[in-house]
C-alpha cells in the first residue's frame, strides 16, 4: 500500500479512537468506568489502562524507529508473515479471545478515571506525532521488538498498524463494558395483576 495513504488511514483511525473515548467514555461516572460487566471481564478503565501499558512500551520503540535514519522513506508499505499474523490476531473483527501477559493485565484493581484517561490522551497525541514523522522513515525496516518476545521484530509500519488495531479492539471492548454498566439492573419476575 502507498505510504501516504497507509499513514493517513492510521492517523484517521487514531483520531476516531480519541473522539470515541472523549464522547462515549469520558462522560461516565467513576462507578460506571470501574464497573466490570462480568466477573473477570474488564471495566472501561481496565481496557484503557491495558492500552496505556502497551503504549508505554510501543510509543518509545516506534519513536526510536522513526528517528533512526535508515535510507530512503518507504514508497510502498509491505507486511511480513509475522506482522500480518499479529495484526489479524488483534483486529477488532477477530472475536477470538487473546490471553494477555500478567504485567499488561490491569484486571481487578480500582483505577482513577482522570489519571487513566489523561494518560490515554497523552499516548494518543504522541502516536499522532509519530505517525506524522513516519512519512520520512523506512516503514519496511524491522526495527520494533515485539513486547512479549523481544527477539522478534516487526517492521515499523506493521508496528504502527498493530498498535492501532489493538487499540480499536479494546476501545470496542470498553464500549461493551459501558453498555453493560448502563444496562438497567435485572429485576425479579414481573407480576401480573389478575
Amino acid at each position: 500500500m502507498n505510504t501516504t495513504a497507509f499513514l493517513a488511514g492510521l492517523d484517521c483511525a487514531v483520531r476516531q479512537l480519541l473522539a470515541t473515548v472523549q464522547t462515549e467514555l469520558e462522560p461516565l461516572g467513576l462507578a460506571q468506568l470501574n464497573q466490570q460487566p462480568a466477573p473477570n471481564a474488564w471495566s472501561v478503565l481496565e481496557c484503557l489502562e491495558h492500552l496505556n501499558r502497551y503504549s508505554r512500551y510501543y510509543n518509545p520503540q516506534m519513536a526510536r524507529a522513526v528517528a533512526t535514519p535508515a535510507g530512503r522513506p518507504t514508497a510502498e508499505v509491505r507486511h511480513s508473515w509475522l506482522g500480518r499474523k499479529f495484526i489479524a490476531m488483534m483486529a477488532p473483527g477477530n472475536t477470538q479471545k487473546a490471553k494477555t501477559l500478567q504485567r499488561m493485565n490491569p484486571g481487578g484493581i480500582r483505577l482513577d478515571g482522570g489519571a487513566v484517561l489523561s494518560e490515554f490522551y497523552t499516548h494518543q497525541h504522541r502516536l499522532l506525532e509519530l505517525l506524522a514523522q513516519a512519512g520520512a522513515a523506512d516503514l519496511n525496516r524491522k526495527a520494533v521488538p515485539v513486547e512479549f518476545l523481544k527477539l522478534l521484530k516487526m517492521r515499523v509500519g506493521e508496528a504502527f498498524e498493530f498498535v492501532i488495531v489493538h487499540q480499536q479492539r479494546h476501545v470496542q471492548q470498553a464500549l461493551r463494558a459501558k453498555e453493560a454498566a448502563q444496562a438497567p439492573a435485572a429485576t425479579g419476575p414481573l407480576l401480573v395483576a389478575a
